[in-house]
């Protein structure tokens, strides 16, 4: 069983403490009841090759440094932009978390630069409304629903200002898992999933773990899906190093059988270099960690996704130190391959050319 308690609120937005604010109870909502499709979608495909070149190998971006974080101190637009010509260098592609808040700097930067990157943009899905209990009532959080609204609107106003660019939004992250802290009803997804859909042109998801995606209650919302995005850690699954591609490999292969015809997207599978002694980190994580371990998980990573051409995003480009608890190895402040202060770890330090031309 896995659980990452505080796992990634990476993107946009003050949605910290919006979940505390302004709830109340009431019976079941009908933000939480759908109306079933009556067809299957037409799904739209998502276009993995630019210019004749493939751009299905990317990474994930949180772009706050030491004293930021989402809904407080952020990043200047010279920071993005030095973030985005490092990641440049190393990838054609990045997956964002959220919209509202740094998603108009982040693709205007992309443009401005001239840089070949293509961005599957998020629309960070906070908790506004609880699964019904036992008695069938749910409490919501007014506060967090209006935050939600802001980040699809700006998801959709973002995906069709910068065609080209944005390849894809994901609608939420991690809201349907058992152990999220920030899971909500489906329908709500599904509501959300619809008005993006319905607003934009490009491939619509959501990026989920893999205990959701390979259960069948993942089919009602994989059929509002252009696009699966599976989260798959071996490290949080007990994994050693020796054995974490392959089983990374077999978890995909099992959520496809789950997902016929579906294109699944590997949206985040990385290695920490340090953990906490504490909590969940140091009851599931098994394997070795260190720049070293991370450098050997990267290379034999690398080599599969790009041999059998899996579409993913590799987690991730940056040491981000607002994660997690206050204690300085909390696990997830250390997912990133360059250190907060975008010095190389190991993994990267040999360095990279410039990644083929500009956009013109």
């Amino acid at each position: 069983m896995i659980r990452r308690i505080g796992m990634a609120l990476l993107a946009a937005g003050a949605l910290a403490g919006c979940a505390a604010n302004g709830s109340g109870t009431s019976g079941p909502g009908d933000r939480a009841t759908r109306p079933a499709r009556p067809a299957p979608i037409v799904r739209r495909p998502l276009d993995l090759d630019a210019d004749g070149r493939w751009i299905g190998e990317g990474v994930a971006y949180g772009p706050h440094r030491d004293g930021q974080r989402p809904g407080g101190a952020t990043p200047s637009r010279d920071q993005i932009a030095e973030d985005l010509r490092i990641i440049a260098r190393h990838w054609r592609a990045i997956r964002v978390y959220g919209s509202a808040e740094l998603g108009q700097t982040i693709l205007q930067t992309i443009r401005d630069e001239r840089l070949d990157l293509h961005v599957m943009l998020g629309a960070w899905i906070a908790r506004e409304e609880t699964l019904p209990d036992s008695t069938g009532l749910v409490t919501r959080f007014p506060e967090s629903r209006a935050v939600n609204r802001r980040e699809v609107q700006a998801a959709i106003r973002l995906a069709n200002a910068h065609p080209g660019i944005v390849s894809s939004v994901c609608v939420g992250n991690e809201t349907q898992v058992f152990w999220s802290d920030h899971r909500i009803p489906p329908g709500v997804l599904v509501g959300y999933l619809r008005d993006v859909r319905a607003g934009t042109r490009v491939p619509v998801a959501t990026g989920d773990d893999f205990n959701f995606w390979n259960k069948p209650e993942s089919d009602a919302v994989a059929r509002e899906c252009d696009v699966i995005v599976l989260h798959a850690h071996p490290l949080w699954n007990g994994k050693q190093l020796d054995e974490a591609v392959d089983w990374t490999r077999a978890t995909l292969a099992d959520v496809q059988a789950r997902h016929p015809g579906m294109t699944i997207v590997l949206g985040e599978a990385g290695w920490a270099t340090r953990r906490g002694d504490t909590g969940d980190q140091a009851k599931l994580m098994k394997g070795r960690l260190g720049e070293d371990a991370q450098a050997v998980f990267r290379s034999a990573f690398v080599e599969w996704v790009r041999r059998e051409r899996v579409p993913s995003f590799y987690f991730e480009a940056f040491d981000e130190s607002w994660k997690g608890g206050e204690h300085p190895d909390e696990v997830e402040k250390h997912w990133g391959l360059y250190r907060a202060d975008r010095t190389p770890k190991a993994a990267m330090a040999g360095g990279a050319a410039p990644r083929g031309p500009r956009r013109p």
